[in-house]
């Protein structure tokens, strides 16, 4: 029977393991203690659960002397239990199995031999009560795991960093463009990388790559002797940390794209998300050049400590040095006038983009082309050649259904913006949405306005996690909007069920959580 046990409880630590690990890696391996603040948010998932029910079933093994069979039962129908709930909670995202996985899984594994090896010198009913409690707080147990990896850890990251850091170096020909803001990053990224490419060898960070390691992987593995502008996304939860993407990239050339609520949980407070916005463009050289938004107040109203040439973008402002006008937004996409501080001329842009926060995007994009000695023919040939961008605003089809996909990481500003593109399409609007995150104290009623918002716009609301949409439910309310046309759904799968029933509606996905919000 002891063997038995150790078989079954083998397999649930396992069990476990794994959805400690895939909360520690959504939760960027504790980066400004989000792991351990999700484990405490969901102390009824992570440790108060029917696993502790061990202490009563081991002290009933113990009175009857069946102690190692009535434990081995007990984690048959645990992992029993186990696997069934998890083949019905969802995945968005599944755990990526890195070589920093890899190292964590060889600690955890090793661990875990200590501590059955540790067992074996205690009696029986003291080495089981320890086990159990071992396999209950088994996401306290991969916190451990992670921080005795950091040393290695740190070796690992700084091998590659020097690596980087010499590459670029020894690429005198390259230049660094740098982007950041709180949202629109990746978007502007990838429309200055296709407009660029229509003249010189230009080089983007993949996907959302914005952190040091993800500058690193794009410089070791994609960048090469022709490419002239690496194009350089940087992201940030804390202050400080622009700079030191700076530091390590040296941009000399930089857009910000808006200032807003993202990330208030780890930045504290808006002045801070300002302070590291500018962060980028206080590292430019006084010969480098700065693309700043003249309709964002937070933009204009700070005051630089550094003296690089910078330019401004506006759809409001003609002083502006790039001013644009005559925006129309159809569903097929985008068309504007732009026109230049100083010149007469004005020309005509068209996109396949949706929504007036690309207007600005592409702006700054055609601003800093023509600085960087481009074209206007070039430049509109680049801007007509502008991929649409994956979950940001981004149309498709499913089924008979037009899905407007903004599933990235929604903000205050964006979801307005949304909304905006959502209201100019014919026919049926419906909205499908699990609200905002990470606004701190400012989340509710920024969720709250948010479902006015949707009352003027939507014919049909699908919301996702009852408990997090809350406020946008009680914002519909207020607005007096038909509970009937109001449906809540525990996870977005089974909202696109409904979704895919319906014909000839124009569906915005608004955000699309992390598997760690599931309700």
């Amino acid at each position: 029977m002891q063997y038995l046990f150790y078989f079954f409880f083998l397999i649930y630590i396992c069990m476990r393991m794994k959805k400690s690990m895939h909360m520690l890696q959504q939760n960027f391996y504790n980066d400004s203690n989000r792991y351990i603040k999700w484990i405490f948010k969901n102390k009824n998932k992570s440790f108060l659960t029917y696993d502790l029910l061990f202490v009563p079933v081991l002290v009933i093994g113990y009175c009857f002397e069946q102690t190692y069979l009535l434990m081995a039962i007990f984690y048959f129908v645990m992992c029993f239990i186990y696997y069934q709930n998890n083949k019905k909670e969802s995945v968005k995202i599944r755990l990526k199995v890195t070589t920093r996985i890899k190292r964590m899984l060889v600690t955890f594994f090793l661990l875990t031999f200590l501590v059955l090896y540790g067992g074996s010198f205690f009696e029986p009913f003291y080495a089981l009560f320890f086990l159990g409690f071992y396999a209950s707080f088994s996401h306290f147990v991969i916190f451990l795991v992670n921080v005795m990896n950091k040393p290695i850890e740190k070796c690992v990251y700084y091998y590659y960093f020097n690596q980087a850091k010499k590459k670029i170096k020894d690429m005198p020909r390259l230049s660094v463009i740098g982007i950041t803001g709180s949202y629109g990053k990746t978007s502007s990224k990838n429309i200055l990388a296709d407009i660029l490419k229509v003249k010189y060898d230009t080089m983007p960070t993949p996907k959302n790559f914005n952190t040091p390691y993800g500058l690193m992987l794009t410089i070791n593995n994609h960048l090469d002797k022709f490419t002239e502008y690496f194009i350089a996304e940087m992201g940030a939860f804390k202050t400080g940390q622009i700079k030191e993407l700076c530091d390590f990239v040296h941009p000399k050339y930089a857009i910000l794209t808006t200032i807003g609520l993202m990330h208030l949980e780890t930045f504290k407070t808006e002045e801070n998300i300002q302070k590291t916005k500018f962060e980028l463009i206080e590292s430019l050289p006084s010969d480098g050049i700065g693309i700043l938004n003249m309709d964002d107040e937070k933009q204009v109203s700070y005051h630089l400590k550094n003296e690089c040439t910078i330019k401004w973008i506006s759809t409001k402002n003609k002083d502006a040095d790039l001013y644009a006008s005559r925006i129309e937004g159809t569903p097929a996409g985008m068309r504007f006038t732009v026109q230049f501080k100083g010149e007469k001329e004005t020309y005509p842009l068209e996109t396949r983009l949706l929504g007036s926060a690309n207007v600005y995007n592409i702006m700054a994009a055609v601003l800093l082309a023509r600085s960087l000695g481009m074209s206007m023919e070039e430049i509109q040939k680049g801007v007509q050649s502008i991929h649409t961008i994956e979950h940001r605003l981004e149309m498709k089809k499913l089924g008979d259904v037009n899905m407007i996909d903004d599933a990235y990481n929604s903000n205050p500003v964006g979801a307005k913006m949304a909304l905006e593109t959502l209201n100019i399409m014919p026919g049926k609007k419906v909205i499908l949405t699990p609200g905002m995150i990470d606004l701190k104290d400012k989340q509710d009623e920024l969720n709250y306005e948010f479902g006015r918002q949707i009352a003027g716009v939507c014919d049909s609301v699908l919301l996702v996690g009852k408990e997090q949409t809350k406020f946008i439910y009680k914002g519909l309310m207020d607005e007096k909007y038909p509970k009937e046309q109001i449906s809540v759904f525990n996870d977005v799968y089974e909202a696109f069920n409904v979704v895919r029933g319906m014909h000839d509606a124009y569906v915005l996905l608004e955000n699309d959580l992390p598997d760690l919000f599931n309700e």
